[in-house]
């Protein structure tokens, strides 16, 4: 295939995890601004790059703060959950139901361009028309950045949840343009509905690594088998399904269907929701002795959660059984700890964590255990979980071992993982190379994807 550009520049914002994963699988295609001196592929990050304005990072840093504290403080009896509310109601995601036009801006959309208006962004944009090569963005902000400050290039924006809110596209849609990859059905429809003309919308699917798929999903359809081996302990599922298993996975097995259920939990970039691992390690620590249960504890670059969750192992005895049992995911910058996730999600049988941009990876056949959700955008990713049967709410972690123990005694797991492999999009981050890179217009044909 013809490429009409090696390079692209990508863009995300650094608040949280979910727009840098996204951005991350396009590592390798990312181009350095001319200038930076930055002689390796690099994300660049519109809230924090080098040589950005101060009152342009005051005014993502602003944001960032206050969104990480109330995240934190819905934690709190009676009053933050209200205040929770609030920010939520901001951020609010309108009922899908009945169809119609909202095309019409949003106070936050409209806050938005008045600060772009006053030169929010255009620093970054100037930086980036030296050499106007494609941008990526995982965010709206950049996106709305480049197209009012003049961007000489093509503008691309990937959507990061399975259904948006109004702010994520301009307030004048039919003229803009902007080209959206939309992840899921719901996103496109919802883009229909913000006034983005059919033209700028490609459905893809999300970006997922490249390294976690294997040549012709080689790698995710192995693993999956064996998830679905060690989660159906009682073999019903395998009996039911095996002609269907076999189809769509084939014969092969990654790694061992034999040893510990591993269960991975992951904790959110706002660090909220910690008390739910501190629960899974003290009610797991007598299976994982046993080698019942191994645990993958995801503190991301958080220094304070990796702390936090290193004193519950010792204090629940389980010292001796790190690196072999037990063990916290940590790494000190993104790109690595999103390196390190991807070995780690290829090796994990259960993945447990709030409904964030995770959720997507549900393809990877991976059964989720939801986590209680933060935001609008969480609420209907829950939703699109269990409508795909490939996500199951967590039942009180206190008692993490007993409903655990039940599950891979009925058939759940094994269906949840193998719904996931079948409903979910994998090949997003081809469909979107294949856009920007080679002028070849790419996306989901099979419409069984949700």
């Amino acid at each position: 295939m013809e490429k009409i550009f090696d390079k692209a520049y990508v863009v995300a914002v650094d608040m949280g995890y979910g727009h840098m994963r996204a951005a991350y699988p396009f590592l390798p295609i990312a181009q350095s601004p001319v200038g930076w001196n930055i002689n390796e592929p690099y994300i660049i990050s519109a809230n924090n790059y080098p040589g950005i304005p101060n009152k342009d990072m005051k005014r993502w840093e602003g944001a960032r703060k206050i969104y990480e504290t109330i995240s934190r403080m819905r934690e709190l009896p009676f009053i933050g959950e209200r205040i929770f509310s609030l920010m939520n109601y901001f951020q609010r995601i309108d009922h899908f139901y009945p169809n119609r036009d909202l095309s019409a801006p949003s106070f936050q959309l409209n806050y938005i361009y008045d600060l772009i208006g006053k030169g929010w962004g255009k620093d970054l944009i100037e930086t980036l028309n030296h050499n106007p090569l494609p941008l990526i963005t995982t965010f709206f902000t950049p996106a709305f950045f480049a197209e009012e400050h003049g961007y000489k290039g093509d503008i691309y924006c990937i959507c990061t949840d399975t259904d948006i809110a109004r702010a994520w596209v301009p307030q004048n849609p039919k003229k803009s343009r902007i080209i959206y990859f939309a992840p899921s059905k719901r996103v496109c429809e919802r883009l229909h509905q913000y006034g983005v003309p059919t033209e700028r919308i490609l459905t893809t699917g999300f970006p997922l690594p490249k390294e976690i798929l294997g040549d012709k999903l080689s790698l995710v359809k192995s693993a999956t088998h064996r998830r679905i081996i060690k989660l159906d302990r009682t073999g019903t599922f395998q009996k039911k399904m095996a002609p269907q298993i076999e189809h769509s996975l084939g014969a092969n097995v990654y790694g061992d269907t034999t040893g510990p259920v591993v269960i991975s939990f992951a904790i959110g970039g706002a660090n909220a929701q910690f008390q739910i691992g501190l629960d899974v390690i003290k009610s797991l620590a007598p299976d994982i002795k046993q080698g019942i249960f191994s645990l993958n504890l995801i503190a991301g670059v958080s220094d304070k959660i990796k702390n936090i969750f290193e004193k519950a192992i010792i204090k629940e005895g389980l010292g001796a059984y790190v690196g072999k049992g037990v063990q916290i995911i940590y790494q000190p910058t993104k790109n690595k700890y999103f390196e390190n996730f991807s070995d780690v999600i290829l090796n994990t049988d259960v993945l447990w964590t709030k409904p964030s941009e995770l959720s997507f990876y549900t393809g990877l056949g991976v059964p989720i255990i939801i986590a209680p959700t933060l935001g609008s955008q969480e609420e209907y990713n829950d939703a699109w979980l269990r409508v795909l049967g490939a996500g199951i709410s967590q039942a009180n972690p206190k008692y993490a071992s007993e409903w655990l123990k039940d599950w891979l005694d009925s058939e759940v797991l094994a269906r949840l993982a193998f719904n996931g492999y079948l409903n979910v999009s994998k090949n997003g981050v081809y469909h979107i190379e294949n856009n920007v890179l080679h002028g070849v217009k790419s996306e989901i044909n099979d419409r069984h994807y949700i």
